[in-house]
């Protein structure tokens, strides 16, 4: 973690005298996602090794929607990072039936078994970027850290086996960070894409989305996109393989 931290840093303090922000800028925003969940989790406990459990065969999860907001703040001050802070709340529940054996968190829970999962990956995200291109290509470079602040529950009936485990998800991911944007001439019209990355140890991020949208000369815009999240994850004795993909609408306010 420490030479991935040392190497994001580096890449800043290189970026920085590229390019700046010659006027203050402000921006505020808000999405709605309905991603598809796919993918599996696995919990062990002391030498008792976690079954691989698929969260939608399994756990029943299906697609949601979940609420996105975020503000960024650029500025002419040379050498300091624009930054960009996003809030993701990204909880989800599901039931189901066991239709096989599972063991998490140390425990068994018996084929059958009524399933009741709490799936909770919010996330806060602070972005640290420079801004290479502004004009009608606007490229942005820089790098997140993104504070996942959540649990995976497993709840059975009190009437049943009564079991209660989880997994905390408390750790902090190191992203680099890339955002462009092309507007279309005359028109108001632009498409635009970021991806946050970063692949070290037993970890790999990678987060991607596409849009098409509007922005009128008063600074007032909206877009349509589609966003993939791809999560693979060993803290402790949580590990995730997990897979988020689905369309968005977003409203933005730009000053």
């Amino acid at each position: 973690m420490k030479k991935v931290l040392g190497a994001l840093a580096i890449a800043s303090v290189t970026l920085a005298p590229a390019a700046y922000a010659d006027i203050a800028g402000f921006e505020v925003g808000a999405y709605q996602w309905t991603p598809d969940y796919t993918g599996t989790i696995s919990s062990d406990s002391g030498s008792v090794l976690g079954s691989s459990i698929d969260i939608q065969n399994d756990l029943g999860f299906d697609d949601d929607s979940h609420n996105v907001i975020w503000a960024s703040l650029e500025h002419p001050v040379p050498f300091l990072p624009n930054i960009k802070v996003v809030s993701s709340d990204l909880d989800n529940a599901a039931s189901s039936t066991l239709t096989r054996e599972i063991v998490f968190g140390g425990e068994t829970y018996s084929v059958n078994e009524a399933v009741s999962t709490t799936f909770d990956t919010s996330n806060t995200e602070f972005t640290f970027y420079y801004e290479i291109l502004d004009n009608w290509i606007n490229l942005d470079l820089g790098l997140t850290l993104r504070k996942y602040d959540g649990e995976v529950r497993l709840v059975t009936p009190a009437t049943g086996s009564n079991l209660n485990e989880f997994e905390e998800l408390d750790f902090t991911l190191p992203l680099l960070y890339a955002s462009g944007r092309i507007d279309l001439p005359f028109t108001g019209f632009f498409i635009d894409g970021q991806l946050n990355i970063i692949s070290y140890d037993d970890d790999s991020v990678s987060d991607t989305s596409i849009a098409f949208g509007y922005e009128s000369d008063w600074g007032l815009g909206a877009k349509a996109g589609y966003r993939m999240f791809d999560l693979d994850v060993e803290e402790d004795s949580f590990k995730g393989d997990l897979e988020f993909d689905g369309a968005y609408i977003s409203v933005f306010y730009h000053f």
